[in-house]
């Protein structure tokens, strides 16, 4: 049998996890907004991915295009691409994993 406070510890507990869900969304949609750049090539080609890990923008400088080598430049490409979807997954992970730290959840970001 539960005394006292017992039914206020857990609507004060279901207060805060709604307000958690209600911060994490927000975190949410402030991550699609933002956008990371990844480079290679020591900044020869660049690409733009947002938060919803869409590549939205590839630059590639001009020095870069050798008809005679296409494969270095699609290896340029890829490394950047990779570059920039890692620094999104940091990024999602630093943010989003404030709400579950110090809760032990296994597989949550």
């Amino acid at each position: 049998m539960m005394r006292g406070g017992g039914m206020g510890n857990m609507q004060k507990m279901m207060k805060q996890m709604q307000k958690m869900q209600k911060d994490m969304a927000k975190a949410q949609e402030e991550l699609a907004e933002k956008t990371v750049e990844g480079t290679a090539g020591g900044g020869m080609v660049t690409v733009v991915v947002n938060g919803q890990k869409e590549l939205v923008e590839v630059n590639i400088k001009e020095d870069v295009v050798d008809p005679e080598d296409i494969e270095m430049l699609q290896d340029l490409v890829l490394a950047a691409t990779n570059d920039a979807l890692k620094k999104m997954d940091d990024l999602t992970n630093d943010t989003m994993g404030q709400f579950t730290k110090g809760m032990n959840l296994p597989g949550m970001f």
